[in-house]
């Protein structure tokens, strides 16, 4: 007789690590978004935050649900040293955009696995991408459509922003919000997915 697995709690409201998830066939019991302050830190790198926030949300989320097992994970987008957040408006998109006109930056993403023993086992996953240069029009274009709105760096790379991208290394799931190869393994490291 196996002992029964504990309830998987997503402390995210994302609805697309929801999707990500239900890819691999993962459903979880909850989902429990957290409040917690997501400013960067003085000298704080992207891949820094993003380490730092998935944890703080799982810890956020363990208090509420300490019996679960907590899936928490946050993507920044790095532009050098530089955060590119979500964008408070399109003035500020249009900047984002404007900024990765023909460059390459990083999606981080720190996922966070916290068992109910109080073990934590995290992953940060760093994908590098390039935009072409992309005309007046089309960041117009962009920012008009709205796509812009509660997306780190300003862009949802599963949708129309994905004919921007003319270099990619690194995890596709990852930009769009979750790496699945690392969530899964860090499941299968607990009993929670099958090998």
């Amino acid at each position: 007789m196996t002992a029964a697995r504990p309830p998987l709690v997503l402390a995210s409201a994302s609805p697309r690590r929801l999707d990500l998830l239900a890819r691999i066939g993962v459903v979880p019991d909850r989902v429990l978004p957290t409040d917690i302050d997501e400013t960067p830190r003085k000298e704080e790198l992207p891949r820094q935050l993003a380490a730092r926030l998935a944890a703080s949300k799982a810890a956020a989320a363990v208090a509420l649900e300490p019996e679960a097992l907590v899936l928490a994970a946050d993507t920044v987008v790095g532009l050098g040293r530089r955060i590119l957040g979500k964008p408070a408006d399109a003035a500020e998109a249009r900047r984002f955009l404007t900024l990765l006109s023909g460059r390459r930056h990083h999606v981080y993403t720190g996922v966070a696995l916290r068992a109910p023993d109080g073990t934590l086992r995290t992953r940060l996953v760093d994908t590098a991408l390039a935009f072409q240069r992309l005309t007046e029009a089309q960041v117009e274009d962009f920012v008009a459509s709205g796509e812009w709105q509660g997306v780190a760096g300003g862009y949802q790379i599963q949708k129309r922003a994905e004919v921007f991208v003319r270099f990619l290394s690194g995890s596709h799931s990852n930009v769009v919000g979750l790496p699945l190869f690392e969530t899964a393994q860090l499941l299968r490291g607990v009993g929670w997915l099958r090998p």
